[in-house]
């Protein structure tokens, strides 16, 4: 947890490190790669026999991207155990070295994870965090789970003495809806334990600690507080953090909260729409839209054009939640590419998301977030491969109806001349994407029944060419007022699809 968990112990910057090795000798001439291994002392772990292999590849004629993503995956794996531990298959998703997995960077980690082949991991760690929630912790659930099947002994004592951030239950089902997105797996709507998870939080959950639309802008920091308050006990007071933010013991509610509220009222409601359950849908997707108005209405600060981070104690709004660059007001929780780098990139310059990503000279490389979250930024949005979610409620209205599509968009700016992912899982297929700069991108199904793919491409084109020959091209706008044009194909087993904007 790079960027919000503080650490109980010393981490050197880079300049003191690097001062040090220095007027020890020891640093000379190494190169930047050698300086990250010896800054993480893992970032350079070679997997060996007993780890599981990954089959996803990137090739491109930029040997930066290549190297920063074998790097990311080499390092994912070497975090990765299915070896009949209690816990049953898992990665590690935590602070190093604590063989364990919270909630927040699980649920940051498992997109890169399933990419990578570990759909497997994924399903039975959100398992065991949804098993154990439970009345007696206010339904939360343990926010660390260790591979013997226990929770962190630094983060739990009992259920009345634990640690805890208020955004957890809302991540753990966003994400779980995310994961059903991705592998169509039907154990994400079916699973008892898992529909347990989703009806306690966005229900008796919110209702606990005071996070429901009419009280969570007037709710007290501390909830649920268990005897005599002690403000020399480490978990009563962060017992119901509301927020990521643990360094500040008196805000009562963060950015975060209500931003993962309003993923998870949204995702519970898709899930319902699996389930055919539409009365409930429709309910919950009222209630997602009532957290975007106050977010959008209360939270934005116009002059800074960014959203605020926090209800103080007096109950202002202050600080920069680092959201909504370029003046967009953007709300997808997942959009900010968690990977430690910090921020958006701007709207107008197509190469802040290459420069974002292949550095890692500003990243903690040991933790295993880093690893795992580079892999995913890198195909969400160098490669620009991402997942469209549709209403099954919706297959009685639309002949063209598919639950999900994928969607492709060239990230690579203009840095970047080719670049071509491999194996990369979805649902029951394996694909291959490959873009040549932003005007072509071919189209693999390399395993796998047939699906629909949406080829995005910057600009406005009447039409674009298909294999050769022209398709009206669809024409959008997106949040940062960027023109968009697409067309919608079907690509069978086995079949290759070519979709670019000229023949030149």
């Amino acid at each position: 947890m790079p960027t919000d968990r503080i650490s109980h112990r010393r981490h050197f910057t880079r300049r003191e490190l690097c001062g040090t090795l220095l007027a020890t000798g020891l640093l000379g001439a190494a190169s930047r790669s050698t300086f990250a291994q010896l800054v993480t002392g893992a970032s350079k772990v070679k997997p060996g026999p007993a780890l599981l292999p990954s089959k996803l590849e990137i090739a491109s004629s930029n040997a930066k991207l290549v190297e920063v993503f074998d790097w990311a995956r080499t390092q994912a794996m070497a975090y990765t155990f299915d070896q009949n531990d209690p816990v049953g298959p898992w990665y590690e998703a935590v602070e190093p070295g604590r063989e364990a997995f919270c909630i927040r960077d699980t649920c940051h980690q498992a997109l890169g994870a399933h990419m990578l082949g570990l759909a497997r991991c994924n399903l039975n760690m959100l398992r065991r965090f949804a098993e154990h929630i439970s009345d007696s912790k206010d339904w939360c659930s343990y926010w660390e789970i260790g591979r013997f099947n226990r929770p962190a002994p630094v983060d739990y004592k009992d259920d009345a003495e634990f640690w805890y951030n208020l955004p957890s239950n809302f991540d753990l089902v966003d994400c779980c809806y995310r994961m059903y997105v991705w592998t169509g797996d039907p154990a994400y709507v079916e699973d008892p334990g898992l529909l347990n998870l989703y009806d306690r939080t966005v229900n008796d959950y919110v209702e606990r600690w005071g996070l429901d639309i009419d009280h969570i802008m007037t709710r007290p920091r501390l909830l649920n507080v268990r005897g005599i308050f002690d403000t020399k006990k480490k978990f009563p007071k962060n017992r119901g953090i509301p927020g990521y933010n643990e360094s500040d013991h008196t805000y009562v509610l963060g950015f975060d909260v209500l931003a993962s509220q309003r993923a998870a009222y949204l995702a519970y409601a898709h899930i319902q729409q699996v389930r055919q359950n539409a009365a409930l849908a429709a309910t919950f997707l009222a209630k997602a839209a009532a957290v975007e108005k106050l977010l959008r209405e209360t939270w934005w600060n116009q002059t800074d054009q960014c959203f605020y981070a926090r209800l103080n104690k007096d109950y202002q709004l202050e600080g920069r939640s680092g959201r909504g660059a370029g003046g967009a007001q953007t709300l997808d929780w997942n959009a900010e590419g968690i990977s430690g780098t910090g921020g958006f990139p701007r709207a107008d310059d197509p190469n802040a998301v290459v420069s974002r990503l292949l550095d890692l000279s500003h990243a903690r490389l040991e933790y295993p977030e880093i690893s795992f979250t580079r892999v995913g930024d890198i195909i969400s949005d160098i490669m620009g491969v991402n997942l469209q979610f549709t209403s099954p409620l919706l297959s009685s209205v639309e002949g063209n109806w598919v639950e999900v599509t994928v969607k492709t968009l060239s990230g690579l700016g203009n840095t970047i001349g080719w670049a071509e992912v491999r194996n990369l899982p979805i649902r029951a297929c394996e694909v291959s994407v490959r873009h040549e700069g932003n005007r072509r991108t071919t189209f693999t199904n390399q395993r796998g029944p047939a699906l629909i793919w949406r080829a995005i491409f910057d600009g406005r084109h009447d039409s674009l060419l298909v294999n050769g020959q022209p398709v009206k091209a669809a024409v959008e706008t997106d949040d940062h007022g960027r023109s968009l044009s697409s067309v919608r194909v079907t690509v069978g087993a086995g079949g290759t699809v070519r979709v670019e904007t000229d023949k030149g």
